[in-house]
């Protein structure tokens, strides 16, 4: 295909897991956009495909796509690709493929490999309704933040760490939701020392605590979503408090009903600011 921006996913690990078509695309493709060009030289070789390579990654994106905008409009065809997974997941390519959309681009998706979907789907969590909240902020006291306003999410939760956060993220995890909330850590999928480990918050940390070669790798944490009557209770107390707002001040209202309720002050008193 000519004059296309075509996302092509690759593997996450195994280099055997990437799609009859997305291996013809890289072959017949102009250019290839790639992450990094030493990573995916290694899944071409394999291949015996000797396309061109470029480098398109997050500090030279924004200068690289309007060039490789124009040259697709001229006709050629460029793949982009990641290192692991679908592209623009938690990876480069969202500004290249938003300038493509903009000028009319024809945007091809090759699908295939995405850690998202593998985690979830040996997970045991519910997978009907998830969130995907990538990689959280390296800084704790943002991370913790973003995890207080996940407090009532009834979803299915994803998240991406690394290795030298993982214990952190666990840690507060079970701060935010506590220790019996049930999770799954997904390491290293489809690598060789690929490990699934189901339990408890609580548990996951002791295990990872205590055995070192489950610090090690590329992680996929899930979190199951927030129990129905959490949820309920938070909007029988939000409920209360637009009763309470006829007679009272919205910080005192969100008060009372928080003591009403059993339920956070800041989550009632948020849903309020956001009305």
């Amino acid at each position: 295909m000519s004059g296309a921006l075509q996302i092509v996913a690759s593997p996450i690990g195994n280099l055997d897991d990437v799609t009859l078509r997305a291996l013809q695309v890289l072959r017949d493709a102009d250019l290839l956009a790639v992450e990094d060009t030493r990573h995916s030289a290694k899944l071409l070789g394999r291949h015996g495909i000797t396309t061109r390579m470029v480098a398109l990654h997050e500090h030279n994106e924004e200068r690289m796509a309007p060039g490789l905008v124009a040259r697709i409009q001229a006709g050629e065809s460029i793949a982009l690709l990641s290192d692991a997974g679908t592209p623009l997941l938690s990876d480069p390519g969202y500004r290249l493929v938003q300038l493509a959309a903009r000028k009319g681009v024809n945007i091809v998706a090759i699908p295939g490999p995405s850690a998202i979907t593998a985690a979830l789907s040996v997970s045991g969590l519910p997978t009907d309704r998830f969130t995907f909240e990538g990689f959280l902020p390296a800084r704790q006291s943002q991370r913790l933040e973003r995890l207080r306003k996940l407090g009532r999410e009834p979803r299915t939760m994803v998240l991406f760490e690394s290795s030298h956060r993982l214990l952190a993220l666990l840690a507060d995890l079970e701060s935010v939701f506590g220790a019996p909330r049930a999770a799954v850590i997904c390491r290293e999928m489809t690598k060789r020392f690929e490990t699934v480990l189901r339990g408890s918050i609580g548990q996951l940390r002791e295990r990872a605590e205590a055995d070192p070669n489950q610090r090690k790798g590329e992680f996929v944490v899930l979190v199951a979503g927030a129990p129905s009557s959490q949820n309920e209770d938070l909007e029988a107390a939000i409920e209360a408090g637009r009763l309470l707002l006829d007679y009272l001040p919205v910080s005192q209202a969100a008060r009372a009903a928080s003591r009403l309720h059993g339920v956070s002050r800041r989550e009632i008193y948020a849903r309020f600011s956001r009305q």
